[in-house]
């Protein structure tokens, strides 16, 4: 495999020891790239107007720049880069300031790095990586933000939205953490059937990822019986 079409990724980390491991461990990986390393936020930026990698692994809590600052200037600047948040469990909260800011999912640091490894081709295919089993603890815990309540403590429906019925499955089952094949099995549609759903429900909703779609109905409470009654 030629390095043009490797994945080239970007890690920024504040501490040395764990930059310098995720580059060995994901510089094994045979379709991965690794171009360079950032120790902030700040760093980061300068380093990505000479070469803007595919993805961005991004640590949250940094000297100069954290993660949260650096993902929204990044996402302003090179839409195209994709932002992998990595965190600790006990950092949820400033993940969804990630997320509403553009990241394209999270990982935790503490994790196999196989699956850090599968992670980051999930999300260069172009799904939003938010793990299920963590997907309805992260929006629970979430803040009600600018997007969908008002100061008047209103609501907007789905209907507010234009949503089709089956747009509201395809919005609840991502909202689940579900990917596009597992949306299309339990729906008994295609991938590329359950791809035009989503592009219709990002462009009716006005948002750019499913991160933002699954906020943005959670802070609505559409779906606050599935965080109780879906559990596995």
């Amino acid at each position: 495999m030629s390095e043009t079409q490797r994945i080239s990724l970007a890690i920024v980390e504040d501490q040395e020891l764990i930059r310098k491991s995720l580059k060995i461990v994901l510089g094994m990986e045979p379709d991965f790239h690794v171009a360079w390393l950032a120790e902030n936020g700040s760093k980061a930026i300068e380093l990505c107007k000479a070469d803007p990698p595919d993805i961005i692994l991004m640590d949250i809590k940094m000297p100069i720049m954290d993660g949260v600052e650096a993902t929204k200037r990044i996402k302003a600047e090179w839409p195209s880069v994709k932002v992998i948040i990595l965190t600790t469990f006990e950092e949820v909260e400033l993940v969804l300031d990630a997320l509403h800011s553009g990241a394209e999912g999270y990982l935790l640091k503490a994790m196999d790095p196989k699956d850090l490894a599968s992670g980051i081709r999930h999300v260069h295919r172009g799904e939003t990586l938010i793990p299920q089993h963590m997907a309805k603890e992260i929006f629970a815990r979430g803040r009600l933000g600018s997007g969908a309540t008002s100061a008047t403590g209103s609501t907007q429906k789905p209907d507010d939205y234009g949503l089709s019925e089956r747009e509201v499955q395809v919005l609840k089952a991502l909202s689940d953490g579900l990917s596009n094949r597992e949306i299309g099995s339990k729906l008994f549609i295609s991938e590329g059937t359950v791809r035009n759903y989503i592009s219709a429900v990002y462009a009716k909703m006005d948002v750019r990822n499913r991160a933002e779609a699954a906020r943005k109905a959670m802070e609505s409470h559409w779906f606050r019986d599935s965080l109780h009654d879906n559990r596995h």
